[in-house]
């Protein structure tokens, strides 16, 4: 089976974002996921802090278009300072 197979698309798809607590670390990942993907929907972002408090996780789901569209997504969200960790 090819990896690159878009017939897989489109499809509903989380990407949880996991970096430092601070007061607007959800906005910077709902921005970029925007870049990359403009119809987010109403209840889409989920956060979560850890249990010391200390790191802060944000899902967003959305729905992907393309392989070349998540790669593009999570390029830039690993590329940023505030980020720690993609899933």
């Amino acid at each position: 089976m090819d990896k690159n197979n878009d017939e897989l698309y489109p499809c509903e798809f989380p990407v949880k974002v996991m970096g430092m607590v601070s007061a607007d670390f959800d906005l910077l990942v709902v921005e970029i996921v925007r870049r990359h993907c403009q119809d987010l929907t109403e209840g889409c972002v989920h956060t979560r802090t850890s249990s010391g408090g200390t790191y802060m996780s944000v899902t967003v789901t959305f729905t992907a278009e393309s392989r070349n569209q998540l790669e593009a997504l999570y390029a830039e969200l690993n590329q940023h300072e505030k980020i720690k960790m993609v899933l």
